[in-house]
């Protein structure tokens, strides 16, 4: 999954796709380089981003979407999915020719109130009528108080029990299973060694308990120039963690991962079809 961030405040290329000429230049050297999916932002999620709200948001996606349709006659697999937590956003999108919804609030909870979500509660009615593809990322809080709530007794417990209240609410509203993709929000409302232990136990998010039947939700995961990384890298600068990225990649597919969510789409596509290789010989 190739990241296409279409605004200006994004916490690693922001302002870098500032036209629809420019997102489609991007894009096809990411499906050149193996990218499947593409995935469009028009609201900032790093810690600290300032809302822009669902018009905005529209005013920077919908243009990208448009230009990005001729591409499909080239690569006639390539889906596009749109990252957003508005209902409103992500109906428009799906009505121009979006595929997946992928949803940062789409398994938020506040550890003050167990079971209370931010997600937009017109979002999981608008994903079983449609029918597409919805990843339901692991997060707690807003951009501005996450870190505040990166509490936990034990952050993979918490995290897949979390997911999993999560899918129960989508399934009670009509989505189907095979709709769901999990994501544990790797750099949301965690903190550095969090992020480390989910890597660390990540066959267990997948897979589950010894015993147990793997779930049937394939896992995204989405390291890419995270802010975690550059604190064990102690590398500050967000597009000069290549190859630390690259060491999560491995690892997550590895651990069973089944979508990686990246900007460097060609060295990462390498590292998976490595990993792969290596782990169809065990």
């Amino acid at each position: 999954m190739g990241v296409l961030n279409l605004t200006p405040d994004s916490f690693s290329d922001g302002g870098r796709l500032t036209n629809p000429d420019a997102v489609v230049v991007q894009a096809r050297r990411m499906v050149h380089q193996g990218a499947q999916v593409l995935d469009l932002g028009g609201q900032s999620t790093r810690p600290g981003a300032t809302m822009v709200g669902p018009d905005e948001e529209l005013r920077r996606v919908l243009p990208a979407l448009e230009a990005l349709h001729p591409l499909r006659s080239d690569y006639p697999g390539l889906l596009i999915s749109i990252d957003s937590f508005e209902a409103s956003v992500a109906a428009a999108a799906l009505a121009h020719g979006a595929d997946w919804i992928n949803d940062v609030r789409g398994a938020n909870h506040s550890p003050e109130a167990p079971g209370c979500s931010l997600r937009d509660p017109a979002m999981l009615p608008l994903i079983a009528r449609a029918g597409c593809p919805y990843v339901l990322m692991h997060s707690r809080g807003t951009s501005q108080g996450m870190d505040e709530r990166a509490v936990y007794d034990d952050v993979l417990v918490e995290v897949r029990s979390e997911l999993l209240t999560a899918t129960d609410a989508a399934l009670a509203a009509g989505v189907q299973p095979e709709q769901i993709l999990w994501d544990p929000g790797l750099g949301f409302a965690k903190t550095t060694s969090q992020n480390l232990e989910l890597l660390r136990r990540l066959p267990q998010l997948i897979q589950g308990e010894p015993g147990q039947p793997d779930l049937p939700y394939p896992v995204v995961v989405g390291p890419s120039r995270k802010r975690f990384i550059g604190a064990v890298l102690h590398e500050p600068r967000p597009r000069s963690r290549l190859w630390g990225t690259a060491a999560v990649c491995a690892l997550a597919v590895a651990s069973g991962a089944r979508v990686l969510r990246v900007h460097d789409v060609g060295p990462i596509t390498q590292v998976a079809r490595m990993t792969n290789a290596i782990m169809a010989g065990t």
